[in-house]
């Protein structure tokens, strides 16, 4: 995100921790641009920031993709081929130490 785009007070997202929150200050350290953030006082690099509405937008086909993993998988179980897996074990537990 560029520097002009963020405000004070605006909401946003840092996406590689998942930390949200207002920008309260803004600092140049080395002369890169930094946001200070409300839920965590701490500086986050400015070009690393997107919108809080973006990162619903995101979270949103996170869960559409985890419904389609869990439709699989349920797929999966309910098939021969899982039932036919498990007539080849043994049902012992050799955890090896």
């Amino acid at each position: 995100m560029l520097a002009e785009e963020i405000t004070l007070g605006m909401r946003v997202r840092y996406p590689r921790t998942g930390t949200t929150g207002s920008v309260v200050r803004f600092e140049q350290v080395a002369g890169n641009p930094f946001a200070e953030l409300d839920s965590t006082h701490l500086l986050y690099s400015i070009d690393l920031l997107i919108p809080a509405d973006q990162a619903k937008k995101s979270t949103t086909s996170l869960k559409e993709d985890a419904k389609e993993i869990i439709r699989r998988e349920r797929e999966f179980a309910a098939g021969s081929e899982l039932q036919e897996a498990l007539k080849n074990i043994d049902q012992s537990c050799e955890g090896g130490g």
